[in-house]
C-alpha cells in the first residue's frame, strides 16, 4: 500500500490475510461476550447503536480473550504492516471501541435534538474524531488528538448494514481550517480554543467538494483513516443482512505521541 495514496485520499483499505482473519475470529467472540456484559451496556439511537468505547477488552498487544480464557493472537495483518512501515504503531494498543449497529439505525433518542438526529440520518453524523462537544451549546474543542482511526470488521454483513463512510481528501480541508483557527493562539492554549465555527464551515466545504466513499469491509479486512478525515456511519438500508448481534466493528484510535503539534502538522 502507498503512503502517498493515504496522504492524498485520507484513507486506505487493506485485504484480509491469515493473521488478520485469526485476530478477527477471536475478537468477534470477545465482542459477543462484551455485548452480554451489563457493565458495558451503552445502547443509543433508540437501542440501534452499541457505542462500546473501550469495550473489546484487548491487551496492549491487541490480543483478545478467547471463550476458553486464553489470549488470542496479537493484532496483525496488512494494515499493521503499513503502520509499522510508516512508524505509526503505538507503543501499546488501547482497548478498542466495539461499535455494533442493529437494523433500523438510526432512531430518535431523548439525548439528541431533532437537528442532531436529522444530521445523523441525512449526513451520516459526519465528524472528525477527538473534537468533543462541551456544555449546553455543545462547543467543539480538541480534547483527544488521535494519530489515526483503524476499523476492523468482526462479522459478515451486507453493504447496506450501516457501513463506515468517508469523504475523500477531507483531511486537507479540515487541516487548513484548523490551522487558520488555531494560528492566533500558542499551542498550550489549543485544547481550550473553541473551533466550532471553523469546524462546521469546513465540514460544509467537505460536503460540497469531497466525494463520499462507502468503506464496507468483511472480517480480516481493514480500513485506515487519517486522523483529520471526515467520516460517519450510513443509515441502515432495509433488507440488509447481518448476524443476530448486528454489524460489529472494532475501532482503534491511539493518541498521537507528539501531541497537538503532530495532530495538526504531521503528515
Amino acid at each position: 500500500m502507498s503512503s502517498a495514496t493515504f496522504l492524498r485520499d485520507g484513507y486506505l483499505r487493506f485485504d484480509a490475510r491469515a493473521d488478520s482473519l485469526a485476530w478477527a475470529k477471536v475478537a468477534h467472540a470477545a465482542g459477543l461476550a462484551a455485548l452480554q456484559d451489563p457493565e458495558k451496556a451503552d445502547w443509543r439511537c433508540g437501542a440501534t447503536w452499541f457505542v462500546g468505547v473501550d469495550a473489546l477488552g484487548n491487551d496492549a498487544l491487541g490480543r483478545c480473550p478467547s471463550p476458553e480464557g486464553r489470549l488470542g493472537p496479537k493484532l496483525g495483518g496488512p494494515a499493521i504492516d503499513f503502520l509499522q512501515e510508516c512508524q505509526m504503531v503505538p507503543i501499546s494498543w488501547h482497548s478498542a471501541q466495539l461499535s455494533v449497529i442493529r437494523p433500523g439505525y438510526p432512531q430518535p433518542s431523548g439525548d439528541e435534538s431533532e437537528t442532531a438526529f436529522a444530521f445523523r440520518r441525512n449526513r451520516d453524523a459526519a465528524h472528525v474524531d477527538g473534537l468533543l462537544p462541551e456544555g449546553p451549546e455543545r462547543r467543539r474543542k480538541i480534547r483527544e488528538p488521535h494519530a489515526f482511526v483503524l476499523g476492523l470488521p468482526l462479522n459478515l454483513t451486507d453493504q447496506g448494514a450501516s457501513p463506515m463512510v468517508v469523504w475523500q481528501g477531507s483531511h486537507q480541508v479540515m487541516r487548513a481550517a484548523f490551522a487558520k483557527a488555531l494560528a492566533p493562539f500558542p499551542i498550550q492554549h489549543w485544547p481550550d480554543v473553541d473551533v466550532t465555527e471553523a469546524y462546521q464551515a469546513a465540514r460544509r466545504t467537505v460536503f460540497s467538494q469531497c466525494p463520499r466513499v462507502v468503506m464496507h469491509a468483511q472480517p480480516g479486512q481493514a480500513y485506515l483513516m487519517h486522523r483529520l478525515t471526515v467520516h460517519g456511519v450510513a443509515p441502515w438500508q432495509p433488507g440488509a443482512l447481518c448476524p443476530a448481534e448486528g454489524r460489529m466493528i472494532a475501532y482503534f484510535r491511539p493518541e498521537t505521541q507528539g501531541g497537538l503539534q503532530d495532530w495538526l502538522n504531521a503528515p
